[in-house]
């Protein structure tokens, strides 16, 4: 047990010391923060532009634990933006959790990751989130944003919400308790350009890459403690055009069917 126990120590230190070195030399996370990040466990819901780019951040950064969930398997349009897949990976016939968790077992062996291939549903959302310290909105569609939202108030878990589409970006950190959910935010499923989809009317590879970016910095933020320095309302960015806003919703609403 003792023997044991001085391995991993000895391990640690050695991860400390060499794999995240720039990371643990960012002032704001430093050796403390990068041990929270050793010992976070995050889920990540979908696989595709969003989720494959934020879970190969978060098993860079040095991850835990990682629970990912997807239904479905890698095409050709997937690999202009799904940053993990590639064109060997079309003809596997194997499942895009699958295929991650075998591509993030190459970028990072310590991190224990959690493969689940299922359709996320109002049966199974409540036992896939649950334990997580902070869970990740990879998904394309606001049907299922809200059906996460809504697990995630219920079990008082941070949720980090993102969407992207054309050269659109949405992020939000949510924070049961504390923050507008998702909810509030869009008290309904919203349209015209809050509601654009890869598939209605297409995406750049730059604005998913950069949403994706965002969202696991922020819940890095939040799993080393930096709770300031969350967005603080919806972050709207267009890449294209390069503008940049921060909407502040700092009160919640009072009719809200999900947080009040």
């Amino acid at each position: 047990m003792i023997i044991s126990f001085n391995i991993k120590l000895i391990k640690e230190k050695l991860l400390m010391k060499n794999r995240y070195l720039r990371q643990l030399a960012f002032l704001p996370i430093g050796k403390k923060g990068q041990k929270k990040i050793l010992e976070g466990k995050a889920t990540v819901i979908g696989l595709g532009g969003l989720g494959s780019n934020i879970v190969s951040n978060l098993a860079r950064a040095g991850i835990g634990f990682l629970k990912i969930i997807d239904n479905d398997f890698p095409d050709i349009t997937n690999l202009h933006r799904q940053i993990l897949f590639d064109e060997e990976d079309l003809i596997k016939k194997e499942s895009k959790s699958i295929i991650t968790k075998e591509k993030l077992k190459k970028i990072n062996s310590d991190v224990f990751i959690e493969d689940i291939y299922e359709t996320i549903n109002e049966n199974n959302v409540y036992e896939i989130i649950e334990n997580s310290d902070i869970v990740i909105d990879g998904t394309d569609n606001f049907e299922t944003k809200f059906l996460i939202n809504k697990a995630c108030i219920d079990m008082k878990i941070p949720l980090i919400f993102g969407s992207a589409a054309a050269s659109n970006g949405m992020i939000s950190s949510i924070i049961p308790g504390e923050t507008p959910c998702l909810k509030c935010i869009f008290p309904k499923i919203p349209d015209d350009k809050f509601n654009l989809t890869a598939m209605n009317s297409g995406v750049l590879n730059t604005i998913v890459n950069i949403v994706a970016s965002i969202q696991t910095t922020e819940a890095m933020k939040y799993l080393t403690g930096n709770y300031d320095s969350m967005i603080k309302g919806l972050l709207i960015i267009d890449i294209w055009n390069f503008n940049l806003d921060i909407i502040s919703i700092r009160n919640k609403n009072l009719n809200c069917p999900v947080c009040n």
